[in-house]
């Protein structure tokens, strides 16, 4: 009998390994091993810029008798057919806790992975778990996050400016290329809100909403009434980060 477990345990740990890598197709479980949640980056959209960052997944599963190896990969589009993959530097384990809360360390490199902006968007986590005993779980979409390209916003306008008059405020939004590791403009037509604060005062009011130029600028027009600071808020989009440019005082006589 313990011949037979042993040989069962061992089974068990060979068909996980074989799941563990693309070649799977569908979720499997193998005893009491259960992967009870999967979080990425705390809950937050990961935001890449043009150089590496780091980003964490914690990986909760439980088995009796604890774990081998708890492991994720990040990859982009559906499982069967990933154009994007990330593998976490190190596997958790081996541990006795029968409970397990394992924080897997990725590395996102713009130009290679992810390879340019196209892979911006929604991604997902494979998650697997290996029990001490041989029982194990694999899960093909485990979690998924929202991958953003980093924003920069610009704001210029008139140090001062006469009572009643009108007042131009410009601006540009970009976000991160990664296939070129640069900053380049922002698609047209996305929306930007002109913001103004009484000086004096810590809130902004929203002013005008514009929407961006074929080479990512904006621009409107107000009427100056009081002093105060102007700046450009940028919402963002399901594959770019939110912004908001600096303060610009602008001093009204």
């Amino acid at each position: 009998m313990r011949i037979y477990s042993a040989a069962l345990a061992a089974c068990g740990v060979v068909a996980l390994s074989a799941l563990a890598v693309p070649a799977a197709h569908a979720d499997e479980t193998f005893g009491d091993t259960d992967i009870t949640g999967v979080v990425v980056n705390s809950g937050d959209p990961v935001v890449l810029g043009t150089s590496a960052r780091t980003v964490t997944v914690k990986v909760t599963a439980t088995d009796p008798s604890g774990f081998e190896q708890i492991n994720a990969t990040l990859y982009h589009g559906s499982y069967t057919s990933q154009d994007s993959t990330v593998p976490a530097t190190a596997a958790c384990g081996p541990t006795t806790a029968a409970t397990s809360t394992c924080t897997l360390t990725f590395t996102l490199t713009p130009g290679s992975a992810p390879a340019d902006g196209s892979l911006a968007g929604a991604w997902s986590v494979s998650a697997y778990a290996i029990a001490a005993d041989g029982d194990a779980e694999f899960l093909e979409k485990a979690a998924g996050f929202d991958l953003r390209r980093d924003t920069h916003v610009g704001v210029d306008a008139p140090d001062r400016v006469k009572w009643g008059r009108t007042l131009t405020v410009t601006g540009g939004v970009q976000n991160a290329d990664w296939a070129t590791g640069t900053y380049a403009a922002a698609a047209a037509g996305r929306p930007v809100q002109l913001q103004f604060r009484l000086k004096g005062c810590t809130t902004y009011t929203t002013l005008k909403t514009v929407n961006t130029a074929a080479d990512g600028t904006v621009s409107a027009t107000v009427r100056a009434f009081a002093d105060g600071d102007y700046r450009w808020s940028y919402a963002g989009t399901p594959d770019t980060a939110p912004a908001v440019s600096k303060a610009e005082f602008v001093d009204v006589r």
